[in-house]
């Protein structure tokens, strides 16, 4: 039997660093599971928009495909606007069935992501201790959304840093800079700031600028193309395959 073909639906940017990381991590992800078709989608910006890829998917005879949003935390892109385009675009593909995947986050694979950039930017474990951490997302309006990156900074807390609080770069408070001056002022001497977002763009920039602004020691980069990353995406792709029992494809 055929296996489905996994869609990754990627937010869309007007800076082509977004693309181009979101292709990169489509690559790793077709060199883990060779034979895979892998294919990218766009909600905005960028081509190929959703809507085409699912005609061009349905004009070659794919039957099945498992949506995956491109997100870490489930809120308006993930909650109605992903499922508004795809059946939207299914009115007119009555041969295809489409199900949407659960969004990344949370998971211990972006975790240790997170802790790969805090590395690679000259965090060692050993350095925890001595160290606060800004846990930098993108922001929501969504309530959901903001507990869950309330959820990871906790825990995270408990993996050995001394202080961790959460950040973002719109909608929600703090700002990466308001937590940096916050751990400052609890007495830290060493602050991180680590952005918990996929791939660069307007809001990875401001978290950046924020960092900068309040002084950080330590900017780790966005996740981007990480083979944890990649075998997340596997198996959020898995898991949507033999769905849970009561979970109805879009198609159904």
């Amino acid at each position: 039997m055929t296996s489905p073909v996994l869609l990754v639906i990627a937010h869309g940017s007007r800076d082509p660093r977004h693309a181009a990381t979101v292709h990169a991590l489509t690559a790793r992800v077709r060199a883990l599971r060779p034979g895979l078709r892998v294919e990218t989608g766009f909600l905005d910006f960028n081509a190929p928009s959703v809507p085409r890829v699912l005609e061009r998917l349905d004009g070659q005879g794919a039957s099945e495909v498992v949506a995956l949003p491109l997100l870490l935390t489930r809120a308006f892109h993930a909650k109605s606007d992903i499922p508004a385009v795809l059946r939207e675009a299914r009115g007119g593909l009555p041969r295809l069935r489409v199900r949407q995947a659960e969004v990344l986050g949370p998971s211990p694979l972006l975790n240790s992501a997170l802790e790969r950039r805090l590395e690679e930017a000259g965090v060692r474990p050993g350095d925890r201790g001595s160290t606060g951490l800004v846990l930098a997302s993108a922001g929501s309006t969504d309530p959901e959304a903001i507990a869950v990156i309330a959820e990871i900074a906790r825990e995270l807390r408990h993996t050995g840093w001394c202080s961790v609080r959460p950040a973002f770069a719109s909608a929600s408070r703090p700002r990466t800079e308001d937590a940096v001056r916050a751990l400052r002022a609890e007495g830290v001497r060493r602050v991180a700031v680590a952005p918990y977002v996929i791939a660069p763009g307007r809001l990875p920039d401001r978290i950046a600028a924020g960092a900068a602004e309040a002084g950080a020691d330590v900017l780790a980069g966005v996740l981007g193309p990480s083979p944890e990353l990649a075998r997340l995406l596997l198996d959020r792709y898995d898991e949507a395959r033999v769905p849970a029992a009561g979970t109805a494809s879009l198609s159904a």
